[in-house]
C-alpha cells in the first residue's frame, strides 16, 4: 500500500482543496491529511479560522479522497509522522516548493502540486468583507 500525506489548515473548505486532496490521492492508495488545530494556527501562523478543529477533521473525513485525519500541532512533526505512518509520499501546494525536500533523507517521495490558481481561502475571506 503506498501512503501519501498531506498537511494543512482547510478552513472554509472549497473545491480547490479537494482538488488538491484528489491529486494526493492520486499519488498512493491512502491518504493522510494532517489538519492544523487551532492552536497550532493561533501560536504559529497567527491565524483564527472560522470553523473550529473538529469542525473541519468531521468535513475533510467526509471527502472520498481522504482514509485518514490527524492533527497537525507543530512545524517538526513532519520526520516522526512520515515514520510512524509509514509514510511514502508527502504533498504540499506548489508555494510551498523546496521548503520540505529534507524529507527525501527518509526515503519519501516529495511533491509539490500546483494550487487552483484562482480560488484560496484568503481569497474568500477577502471578497465576504467586501460585499460588507
Amino acid at each position: 500500500m503506498r501512503r501519501v500525506i498531506t498537511y494543512g489548515t482547510y478552513d472554509l473548505l472549497h473545491y480547490g482543496h479537494i482538488n488538491l486532496l484528489q491529486r494526493a490521492r492520486e499519488l498512493g492508495d491512502y491518504l493522510i491529511v494532517a489538519l492544523s488545530t487551532d492552536e497550532f494556527n493561533w501560536n504559529e501562523k497567527q491565524k483564527r479560522c472560522y470553523f473550529s478543529y473538529e469542525e473541519r477533521k468531521r468535513l475533510l473525513e467526509a471527502v472520498r479522497y481522504v482514509d485518514l485525519v490527524i492533527p497537525e500541532e507543530e512545524w517538526d512533526q513532519k520526520v516522526t509522522d512520515v515514520r510512524e505512518y509509514h509514510v511514502d509520499v508527502f504533498v504540499m501546494g506548489d508555494d510551498w516548493e523546496g521548503k520540505f525536500d529534507f524529507l527525501r533523507d527518509e526515503g519519501v517521495d516529495v511533491v509539490y502540486l500546483p494550487r487552483t490558481p484562482e480560488i484560496s481561502t484568503t481569497q474568500i475571506k477577502q471578497d465576504l468583507r467586501e460585499k460588507q
